[in-house]
């Protein structure tokens, strides 16, 4: 029985339901992380027992289930988009951002499929932007490979913050920094690709890399959507 199937307990003094659970978890997870994150943590905002939470959710991989599902309300789009490229592309953003406000997203995406009602919404919007255009099979592996890609482009992004934050540098000024040993061994010859996308390759900001990166994966979809067959 999953989390969402269990009844809640009756109410007590000091009134408590999942959506009050779900949401002091994910405040404490937007302070500190994850590892913020724990029953004990959850019932102590909440000024309840860490005991009575159990009568709600058994695990903390219960409580992220929950935590993720709650999010993913904020990626569902208000209609769906005519065009399969727009869908899918609205959602890749919408993921994108909503990552950005709650940075543990980027720890947990990816994993287990999400068994809650708003996991199960995203999920069927994803697929019916897709219905009708290709075997079930290649719709299937199309939105494994377009989430492959948001969810490693997310993460990405969301490790280079962390490390902004843990240097306490800027990127321009890590790079900076760390410019004279660069140029050292790309110096050595070595490194001839490297050398030449250092000093060559346009520098573009996470939203645009994204965003472009994002356009290159939906050709390549496209062209498996519109492949005659054989």
């Amino acid at each position: 029985m999953t989390v969402w199937d269990r009844p809640a307990p009756p109410s007590r003094p000091v009134p408590l339901d999942r959506e009050r659970i779900v949401a002091a978890a994910i405040a404490l997870a937007d302070e500190g992380g994850l590892e913020a994150v724990s029953l004990r943590k959850v019932a102590a905002r909440l000024d309840a027992g860490p005991m009575r939470l159990y009568g709600y959710i058994s695990t903390k991989d219960e409580l992220f289930d929950l935590m993720v599902d709650e999010v993913q309300a904020e990626i569902l789009p208000d209609g769906q988009p005519g065009d399969w490229r727009e869908a899918l592309r609205v959602l890749a953003h919408r993921t994108r951002q909503a990552a950005l406000r709650h940075e543990w997203l980027a720890d947990l995406l990816g994993g287990r499929p999400a068994l809650g009602p708003n996991g199960f919404a995203v999920a069927e919007a994803t697929l019916a932007a897709l219905d009708g255009l290709a075997d079930v099979d290649t719709v299937m592996r199309a939105v494994e490979t377009v989430s492959a890609y948001v969810t490693g482009a997310i993460r990405r992004e969301i490790a280079n913050l962390r490390a902004e934050r843990a240097t306490g540098l800027s990127e321009r000024e890590w790079q900076r920094a760390n410019g004279p040993h660069v140029t050292r061994m790309l110096a050595t010859g070595r490194f001839p690709a490297l050398a030449k996308a250092v000093y060559d390759g346009t520098d573009v900001d996470a939203e645009s890399s994204f965003a472009t990166g994002l356009e290159w994966v939906l050709d390549a979809v496209a062209a498996k959507l519109t492949r005659p067959p054989a």
